[in-house]
């Protein structure tokens, strides 16, 4: 039977067809066709499956394939995660693999490879979406099924494709450049769902068609969708160096743009994978300072999602482009973190070009203008705001104190009017031109990623007092505590005749000097925070010269650092008692000295296994 093109025509919005129209399939025949029973089929000799088709368009073929999306979808994603835990999925997909899988792709190949003996125009047929066959089978992962389809197209045998005439090389390129309504070819379809053996495979079947054209052309054949996606670009949106190697080892010099002006090196920061990063800079090492039409560099991308190890990479050699503004607001990639607050990111391209903070953006807006939206709990109040504090490390920062932006007010005013609890009118309305800066920020984006929300550093003064009263409370209690412990010391006093009046029997134990230690540690920060809340330790703290500061939220958040400290101190200081106490018991004693640190472990544990769990979904 002759091979031919029989093109379904494509959706195009217009109205539905008449309902005479409508195909459909029998529900025997559909059945047959999704579990891959060929004796259903060998039974109705005379039935033309040509023009058996679903309300979709879809043929045998496509439904065959399509029931098997769930599997194939499933293999294909314990395949990548295996590559990223091999000792944790390993077994599990060999199991799949052999048991399950493997079998249901024996069934479906005997089955499409009996229907396309009988029906081989059914291989080039496209659904309502403009597929073939072999788009379906492409997208989920059917290696063997599209070096089936392939020899099916060109008439040999699997192990013959290398050695194709001129004739079956024209038929096999037809097969491979087939588009459907996005555009998309089997590549396409290959690449988007990250199958390195599937765009192996297809790249190694372009091989022999290539050669017969005598194609010495390095560039890749396959052009961009609707979207503008190269198979190049939709692999290195995904961030899976293998699937890059693949591709770029074929088309040396392969077209690296892709949608909005952006770049594959821009995919593979989005994808925050660094070896894909570094795969694209390999090749082509001019895409860091490439810009998409919003202006952008990759750098701003890593700044804003804040994935330092690509950053890194991206500043590694060249880090000029920390220089680049983009093109609405002259944002460089510093001021891009540090609006998002990503102060890490802003230590790493600090620390590869300092003097790269002197850059404001188009409103007059500086780094430390951003780190003052940003601060929500002191951490930078010291080091950058307060009088006093640390020391910063360059000059060029410390010197951005007291520049204005182009709302008139410096970095250390923004960051007391967040804080002002007043009733001053003038403060206030300043205030409010902050807020509505603040509004404005949180509509700005990068990659079509918005802002995070800037939540505004305010406390109900309700909230602070019963804050307050808890810490006064939790301070108290620590206190008496210790100073109990101390007064009642562990294992009692020697008061024998000939020693030293009132010597603790444990005094050499290396036990009961960590006990000493710590819990005096805990008294002294308990005392502390109880006269940072008095107000006692006032005259000693950073003295607060900017107006309309919140000083009772300041000593709130100070208070319970202490105590934090405070408590961690006492549970070392009971551990260390009970265990010199009950030395002698020493099953006891380890068990009693471990309880209270192992409820902080298992605390840490439980956070771990949670992030490790969000990290696998």
């Amino acid at each position: 039977m002759e091979l031919s093109i029989n093109v379904m025509p494509m959706s195009s919005g217009k109205p539905e067809e008449p309902e005479e129209n409508i195909t459909y399939m029998d529900a025997s025949l559909y059945k047959a066709a999704a579990e891959g029973n060929i004796e259903v089929f060998n039974n109705k000799q005379g039935h033309q499956l040509e023009s058996l088709k679903t309300p979709n368009h879809d043929n045998v073929l496509h439904v065959n394939l399509a029931t098997h999306e769930l599997a194939a979808w499933f293999s294909n994603g314990i395949l990548s995660r295996t590559r990223s835990f091999p000792n944790l999925y390993l077994f599990v997909y060999l199991f799949l693999w052999i048991f399950i899988i493997k079998k249901t792709s024996e069934k479906r190949l005997y089955f499409i490879g009996q229907i396309l003996t009988k029906y081989p125009s059914l291989l080039l047929q496209t659904n309502a979406k403009g597929q073939t066959p072999l788009h379906v089978a492409a997208r989920n992962g059917h290696s063997a099924i599209v070096k089936l389809l392939i020899s099916s197209c060109a008439k040999a045998r699997v192990g013959d494709l290398e050695n194709l005439g001129m004739d079956q090389v024209v038929a096999v390129r037809q097969m491979l450049r087939i588009t459907d309504q996005e555009s998309n070819t089997a590549l396409h379809e290959a690449a988007q769902y990250g199958d390195v053996e599937m765009v192996e495979e297809l790249l190694k079947l372009e091989h022999p068609v290539e050669r017969l054209l005598e194609l010495e052309n390095p560039y890749s054949p396959y052009s961009a969708n609707k979207n503008q996606e190269t198979p190049l670009y939709l692999a290195a949106l995904r961030g899976e160096e293998p699937l890059l190697n693949v591709i770029l080892n074929k088309w040396k010099s392969a077209d690296h743009g892709g949608p909005h002006g952006r770049t594959t090196l821009h995919a593979t920061t989005m994808a925050e994978d660094k070896e894909a990063t570094s795969k694209i800079l390999e090749k082509q090492e001019n895409l860091r300072k490439k810009k998409d039409k919003d202006g952008h560099t990759p750098l701003h991308y890593a700044a804003h999602i804040g994935y330092n190890s690509v950053v890194e990479v991206l500043l590694e050699k060249d880090v000029s482009a920390a220089y680049i503004g983009d093109k609405k607001l002259g944002m460089t990639p510093l001021l891009v973190a540090a609006r998002e607050g990503n102060v890490g990111t802003v230590k790493k391209i600090l620390s590869k070009c300092p003097d790269c903070c002197e850059k404001v953006d188009k409103r007059g807006l500086n780094l430390l203008h951003y780190l003052a939206f940003r601060d929500r709990s002191y951490k930078l109040s010291h080091s950058l705001f307060m009088p006093g504090g640390t020391k910063t490390e360059y000059g060029s920062i410390r010197n951005l104190r007291k520049l204005k932006g182009a709302f008139g007010f410096t970095p250390e005013q923004v960051y007391a009017l967040l804080r002002y609890e007043g009733h001053n009118e003038k403060y206030l309305d300043e205030k409010k031109q902050v807020e509505e800066l603040l509004k404005e920020i949180a509509s700005e984006e990068v990659a079509g990623l918005q802002v995070s929300h800037i939540p505004l550093p305010t406390v109900p003064a309700e909230s602070l007092e019963k804050t307050r009263d808890a810490h006064l409370v939790v301070a108290a209690l620590i206190a008496t505590v210790t100073f109990a412990a101390a007064i009642t010391v562990p294992g009692g006093l020697n008061t024998e005749k000939g020693s030293e009046q009132g010597t603790p029997f444990l005094i050499d134990e290396a036990a009961f000097k960590a006990f000493v230690v710590t819990n005096a540690l805990a008294f002294i920060l308990s005392v502390s925070a109880l006269s940072i809340h008095f107000g006692i330790l006032d005259p000693l703290l950073p003295k607060l010269k900017f107006w309309g500061i919140n000083l009772i939220l300041y000593r709130t958040q100070s208070v319970s650092n202490l105590l934090g400290r405070a408590m961690f101190a006492m549970v070392i200081a009971f551990s260390t008692g009970s265990y010199v106490i009950l030395k002698p018991s020493h099953g006891l004693a380890i068990a009693s000295c471990f309880i209270c640190p192992g409820f902080f472990v298992c605390y840490y544990v439980q956070q771990s296994l949670s992030f490790v769990k969000r990290l696998l979904e």
